[in-house]
């Protein structure tokens, strides 16, 4: 920590800009008017900025140094944060959405490579553990300050901007210096498919879950009529939802076939998914829906990473997880749009029917692949590591990779 702390505090502030700007965008959405399928255009922008910045920024990166590019891409966080109260326009937003997108994963790819670098073998991990639970700690807290002001105003887009200005003042004036960067080459899909096709259609479908609680919640919410403290309560649930059971699963996920979770947690997530749109409850349900909903999504995702990982080389880990990266990327492109065209046919009930669907089609796509490969044993499995869905390949690489060592588990690869 005495090494580490500038640097979790500035990740902690940019994950409070980064959450205040996603969750107040589509309540301001509403109030100007702006419909259901244009704002989820809005919203798939950013993971569309997302996958371009995890191409280019890495070479940035090389080319000029993690220094420049750190700064220069806090810079357009926090000038693109005050334009969006600006000018009010979907396609203007569009634009900055998918600008702030590509910004924030080379923010993340420098702050993840700046802190893998500053850990040691004995403390990477929790290290890393610690680097997850202050995003998901962050994108919390901005729930909670979106209710110091009025949407309709500047104020609450002034705060972000101000947060993420701060943030680099830890971080670039640490002693730390900067670590070498080596860009990370992608598996082929057809490889890495053969590897684990449950790791490859899961990482997809739960992509597509990911995007519509991250960028489609507010705009469900504004669409329902809910209030500001509402939207806010609910969006803060799945995240604490998530922080909460991480822990819980991965200790089970270590100790029994990973499929099986997988399975369970998909059908409770859907059973969570019908009762809420059956019952139509009011904001307490909700946000215990939303708790659970996180709760599931959240940890699914490791567990689908960790069980790729059981089937690999270490010497494969790297390109895997930047492979499993970019279709994760294209599920997240799909989900606003998908969940925005469902929205406009059927109502705010589309975003519960859409990720019912992933997670149904998710359960059925494990069972069946339960029957097509037998199980590994418990002690050749390597360790569940704690993931956001927000961290980029580098995070990823070296959380799987920290899991398998410190799980001294033998590679089933090489058995074949």
């Amino acid at each position: 920590m005495r090494s580490t702390w500038p640097l979790l505090l500035g990740v902690l502030l940019l994950m409070v800009g980064n959450g205040m700007q996603g969750t107040l965008l589509g309540i301001r959405g509403g109030i100007e008017g702006i419909s259901t399928s244009r704002m989820s255009v809005v919203m798939s922008a950013y993971f569309a900025g997302f996958m371009l910045g995890s191409l280019i920024a890495p070479r940035m990166i090389q080319s000029v140094g993690h220094v420049r590019v750190f700064a220069a891409l806090g810079s357009m966080i926090s000038a693109t944060l005050i334009l969006y109260a600006a000018a009010p326009d979907w396609i203007i937003w569009s634009v900055l959405r998918l600008m702030i997108g590509f910004a924030f994963c080379g923010v993340y790819i420098t702050a993840e490579s700046w802190l893998n670098a500053g850990a040691t073998n004995e403390n990477r991990g929790r290290a890393l553990a610690a680097y997850m639970i202050v995003q998901m700690l962050g994108i919390i807290v901005a729930q909670l300050l979106l209710n110091t002001g009025d949407p309709a105003g500047f104020v609450l887009f002034i705060i972000p901007s101000v947060l993420v200005s701060l943030a680099f003042t830890p971080i670039l004036l640490s002693a730390q210096p900067a670590p070498a960067f080596a860009t990370i080459k992608r598996m082929s899909f057809g490889r890495l498919y053969r590897a684990s096709p449950l790791g490859c259609i899961g990482i997809f479908l739960m992509g597509g879950v990911f995007s519509a609680m991250f960028g489609m919640s507010s705009v469900w919410g504004a669409a329902k009529g809910l209030s500001v403290r509402d939207i806010s309560m609910f969006v803060a649930a799945m995240y604490v939802g998530g922080l909460m059971l991480q822990f819980p699963i991965g200790w089970l996920s270590d100790r029994m076939d990973r499929r099986k979770l997988v399975l369970g947690l998909s059908i409770f997530g859907v059973l969570v998914v019908v009762a809420t749109v059956a019952l139509q409850p009011g904001i307490l349900w909700l946000t215990v829906a939303g708790a659970m909903i996180g709760g599931v999504a959240n940890p699914v995702y490791g567990l689908l990473l960790a069980y790729t990982n059981d089937y690999l080389d270490q010497s494969d880990m790297a390109a895997a997880s930047a492979g499993l990266l970019f279709i994760n990327g294209l599920g997240s492109m799909a989900g606003p749009l998908i969940t925005g065209w469902l929205m406009g046919l059927i109502g705010p009930d589309g975003f519960w029917v859409y990720m019912g669907v992933l997670l149904a089609a998710l359960s059925a796509y494990a069972g069946w692949r339960m029957t097509r490969r037998s199980a590994l044993p418990a002690a050749e499995q390597g360790n569940y590591a704690v993931i956001n869905p927000s961290a980029t390949g580098l995070a990823v690489e070296a959380a799987l990779d920290e899991a398998q060592t410190s799980g001294d588990a033998n590679p089933p690869a090489a058995q074949g």
